[in-house]
C-alpha cells in the first residue's frame, strides 16, 4: 500500500507541467487531448481539472467553449486593469508595462466594472496612427469591489429602493431589497450595496449591506473614498491581539543595551492635529559648526517579519491621511502609543548623527539604536512665533529648547541653500486645507500655511535619507532606493519653445538637469509667466518611486536617497530600518534580496498612489459640498489647464479649481492651439492661456459627476 502512493506522489502532474504542455501544442487543448497526452490516473484527473480551473482564474488560460482551453498569451489577449471614464469609455492597463493601454468603447465593455481585472482581446485593426490599440473585454478575472457605495433616491412599490453609485465611474443602477432589520434608508442617505443579480444592461438588484449615512455629511464622503479606494478601515483581530500584547513603554533591558540620549534637548515638531510622532530632532552648534541627531522610532524592534502586524503592515504600505481621520498602518497601541515619540517618555529610536561644517559641509555621520526622552511636542505655529515672529511668550515657554531651535533654524538655513545651490527643484505650489466647524462641517478652503518652519524638519529629514541611503549603498546590499527618474524630456522642450517666445527668452536654459531648471524658477519668480512655468514645469516631471536599483532622485538633485524617516506611516521605512540593523548587527534577520524587493517596490509604490488618488478624490468631494451654497456668486481666478472644449480655471477666494466650457462662451468660435496652452477667437483673435485671470461665475456643482461649473462673468464676455 505504501508503495502504491508514493508511485502514485512521483507521477503527480503539476500546474507548470500543464502550462508547458499548452506552450508545446500550437493550437487549443481539449481535456481528452491533455488526459491522452499526459495519461493521468483517476486521482490525477480531477487534480488536472482543479489546475485547469484555477489557471483560468489566474488569467494564463481561457475556457474557449465546452471543456477545451486555450493558452491566454497566445490567443491575443491581455491581462489587465480596467479604467472607466466618466465619459463611459474604457482602457485597459496592461499587466506587460511595455505594451500601451488599451482603449475600450463602452459596448465592449460588457459587465465589467471600473478596477476589475480583465483580460482583453485585441481587435485586428484597431488601432490608428499614434492611437491606442482598440480591444474588447473578453473576462472578468477578479472585481475589485465587491460591495459599493450607493445613493438612495427614491422608494419604489413593495418595499424596493432605487440607487445610485456615488462613483460616476459606475453606471450601474441598483434595485435594493428592502430589510426590514434596517431603517433610515431615506432619499440622500449613503448606503454600502452588495450586487445579487444583473436585471438589464445597467441595473442589478443588491442588498444593503451597511448604513453610512447622508451623502453631504463629512465622514461618509471619507469612508466612501476609503471604499472605492479599497482602504481598510479595521484591523484583524490577530492584529490588534498581536499589538495589545506589547509592553507600553520599553521594558529595561531594552533601554539598558543603548546609547543612551535622555539627557538631550530631541524635540518632535508637527502639524497641530498629528497624532503621531516618527521624527525627533536635536542640534548642537560647536566650534567646527553643527551636530545634528535624527532619532526615528525604531518600530523594527517591535515588528518581526512575517508576523501578522507585519503582513498588514506590508499589506497597507503607508498610513492613509483624509481631512478628519487617518487609517493607520499600525494599530493605535504602537503608532500613537509604543513607537511613537511622545514628549516626556523613554522611546526606542535608530538615531542618525551628523558633524557638519560652518559650510554644510557633512564631516562624519554615525549609525545607531538609542533611547531618548522627547523633551516638547512642538507644532509649526509655535516654531514659527518663536524663531520667525519673535515671540518672547512663547520663547519663554519653550524654556531651555529654544536656543536649541535657533541653533537648528541655523543649520537648516545653510543645508536648504546648498540643496538649492545644487539643483533641488522648489516649486511654489500651494496645497489647499480644509477648514472645519465644530460640527466638522467645511467652512474654508484655504492655501496651507507654509515657512521655514516646516523646512527644518524637512532639511534634517532630507539629511538623514541621504546619509542612510549612502551608507547602504556602500555596502552593496539590496535595498529599496526612493527614485525620481528625469523629467520627460519631450514636455521640457515643448515648455521652452514657449518661452523663447516669451520676454524669458534669453532665460530659457540649454539644459535640462536640475540645476538649470531650478534657475528657471528662481528667475519666473514673481513675473507674470511664474504660475505657467512652475505648472509646466511639474507636469514634466516624473513621478517618485520605490526601486531596488538607484537612479537617483532629480528633483532633490540627490545622488542616493531612500526612505528612513517615516516606519510607523511607510512600510518601505521600517524595510530600511532592517537592512541598517543587519549592516550594523543589531539584528539576526534576514533581509529580502533584490527579486523580492522589486516585487515589494512595485506594490508599495502602487499603494503610494492609491493613497494620492484618495487624497485628491476627498479633497474634491468635500470642495463640491462646500461649493453647493454659494451658486452664482462671482470670483477671480487663473486659468491653469486648457483643452479644446475649455479651459479649467483656478479660484483666488478659495482653493478650487471649476471648468469654464467653450458651450457657454457665446462671443466667437474658438481654437485649441496645444503648443501654447491657449485658445483662440477666429473672428475677435481673442485669448484665453494658461495664468492668466479672469473673473468667473459659480454656475453648477455636481457631487454626483464631481464637477464644478463656471461661466465668465458678463463684464469678461464683453
Amino acid at each position: 500500500m505504501a508503495r502504491k502512493k508514493k508511485r502514485q506522489s512521483q507521477q503527480r502532474i503539476s500546474k507548470k507541467q500543464l502550462l508547458d504542455l499548452f506552450h508545446k501544442y500550437t493550437s487549443p487543448l481539449a481535456l481528452r487531448d491533455i488526459y491522452k497526452t499526459l495519461k493521468p490516473s483517476e486521482a490525477e484527473k480531477q487534480s488536472i481539472r482543479n489546475m485547469l480551473g484555477q489557471l483560468e482564474e489566474n488569467g494564463k488560460l481561457i475556457n474557449i467553449g465546452g471543456k477545451a482551453y486555450g493558452l491566454v498569451e497566445k490567443m491575443d489577449l491581455l491581462r489587465g486593469s480596467l479604467e472607466i471614464q466618466r465619459s463611459g469609455v474604457g482602457f485597459v492597463r496592461p499587466q506587460d508595462r511595455r505594451r500601451k493601454d488599451i482603449f475600450i468603447p463602452p459596448h465592449n465593455i460588457g459587465e465589467a466594472w471600473n478596477g476589475d481585472e480583465v483580460l482583453v482581446a485585441l481587435i485586428p485593426g484597431g488601432k490608428k496612427e499614434g492611437k491606442n490599440p482598440e480591444g474588447r473585454i473578453v473576462r472578468i478575472l477578479q472585481r475589485r469591489l465587491k460591495r459599493i457605495p450607493v445613493r438612495i433616491n427614491k422608494e419604489l412599490a413593495q418595499g424596493m429602493r432605487f440607487a445610485q453609485p456615488v462613483d460616476p465611474k459606475f453606471s450601474q443602477d441598483f434595485l435594493l431589497e428592502d430589510d426590514k432589520s434596517s431603517s433610515g434608508l431615506d432619499p440622500g442617505v449613503v448606503v454600502v450595496a452588495e450586487p445579487v443579480e444583473r436585471l438589464d444592461k445597467h441595473l442589478w438588484k443588491g442588498k444593503c449591506r451597511e448604513i453610512l449615512g447622508p451623502e453631504e455629511e463629512t465622514d461618509v464622503q471619507e469612508t466612501v473614498v476609503k471604499i472605492l479606494n479599497q482602504i481598510p478601515r479595521s484591523f484583524p483581530k490577530k492584529v490588534l491581539a498581536e499589538a495589545e500584547a506589547l509592553p507600553s513603554d520599553p521594558v529595561r533591558e531594552d533601554v539598558e543595551a543603548r546609547h543612551d540620549l535622555r539627557d538631550l534637548l530631541f524635540v518632535t515638531i508637527d502639524g497641530a492635529s498629528a497624532k503621531d510622532f516618527d521624527d525627533a530632532v536635536y542640534v548642537e552648534k560647536t566650534r567646527q559648526g553643527y551636530t545634528l541627531y535624527v532619532a526615528i522610532a525604531d518600530v523594527s524592534h517591535y515588528v518581526e517579519p512575517g508576523t501578522p502586524m507585519d503582513q498588514e503592515a506590508r499589506n497597507r504600505s503607508n498610513s492613509f491621511y483624509f481631512p478628519n481621520s487617518v487609517e493607520p498602518m499600525f494599530p493605535q497601541a504602537l503608532s500613537t502609543g509604543l513607537c511613537s515619540l511622545n514628549p516626556d517618555a523613554d522611546r526606542l529610536v535608530m538615531t542618525v548623527k551628523m558633524h557638519f561644517s560652518r559650510e554644510g559641509e557633512v564631516l562624519s555621520r554615525d549609525f545607531f539604536s538609542a533611547v531618548i526622552r522627547s523633551k516638547a511636542r512642538l507644532t509649526y505655529s509655535r516654531v514659527k512665533q518663536a524663531l520667525l515672529d519673535n515671540d518672547r511668550e512663547e520663547q519663554e515657554g519653550m524654556g531651555p529648547v529654544y536656543p536649541m531651535l535657533r541653533s537648528a533654524e541655523g543649520l537648516a538655513g545653510i543645508l536648504n541653500a546648498n540643496r538649492i545651490s545644487r539643483g533641488s527643484l522648489n516649486f511654489d505650489l500651494p496645497e489647499p486645507e480644509i477648514h472645519f466647524n465644530p460640527q466638522q462641517e467645511a467652512v474654508d478652503i484655504q492655501p496651507k500655511a507654509r515657512h521655514f518652519g516646516h523646512q527644518i524638519v524637512e532639511e534634517f529629514m532630507i539629511a538623514a535619507n541621504e546619509a542612510v541611503a549612502g551608507f547602504l549603498d556602500q555596502k552593496k546590499l539590496p535595498l529599496l532606493y526612493r527614485i525620481h527618474p528625469e523629467p520627460n524630456q519631450d514636455k521640457l522642450e515643448a515648455l521652452f519653445k514657449l518661452l523663447r517666445k516669451t520676454s524669458l527668452a534669453e532665460h530659457v536654459p540649454e539644459d535640462t538637469d536640475a540645476q538649470s531648471l531650478q534657475r528657471l524658477l528662481e528667475q519666473v519668480e514673481g513675473t507674470r509667466h511664474e504660475f505657467l512655468v512652475n505648472r509646466l514645469l511639474l507636469r514634466s516631471m516624473m513621478q517618485a518611486s520605490y526601486y531596488p536599483q538607484n537612479q537617483g532622485h532629480f528633483g532633490l538633485a540627490s545622488p542616493c536617497y531612500s526612505h528612513f524617516t517615516s516606519p510607523i506611516r511607510r512600510y518601505a521605512d521600517l524595510v530600511l530600518h532592517r537592512i541598517l540593523k543587519r549592516v550594523l548587527q543589531e539584528t539576526e534577520h534576514t533581509t529580502p534580496g533584490r527579486k523580492k524587493l522589486y516585487k515589494l517596490a512595485d506594490h508599495l509604490s502602487q499603494q503610494e498612489r492609491i493613497g494620492m488618488a484618495a487624497e485628491r478624490e476627498i479633497l474634491k468631494r468635500l470642495t463640491i459640498i462646500f461649493l453647493q451654497d454659494k451658486l452664482e456668486e462671482t470670483f477671480t481666478g487663473v486659468v491653469n489647464s486648457v483643452t479644446d472644449f475649455g479651459f479649467w480655471v483656478e479660484l483666488k477666494e478659495v482653493m478650487a479649481d471649476g471648468l469654464v466650457r467653450l458651450s457657454s462662451i457665446t462671443d466667437d468660435y474658438y481654437i485649441y492651439w496645444a503648443k501654447e496652452h491657449c485658445l483662440i477667437g477666429r473672428h475677435t483673435g481673442r485669448m484665453f492661456s494658461m495664468g492668466q485671470e479672469v473673473k468667473v461665475r459659480l454656475s453648477n456643482v455636481s457631487l454626483s459627476r464631481q464637477e464644478i461649473d463656471l461661466e465668465l462673468e458678463e463684464s469678461e464676455e464683453e
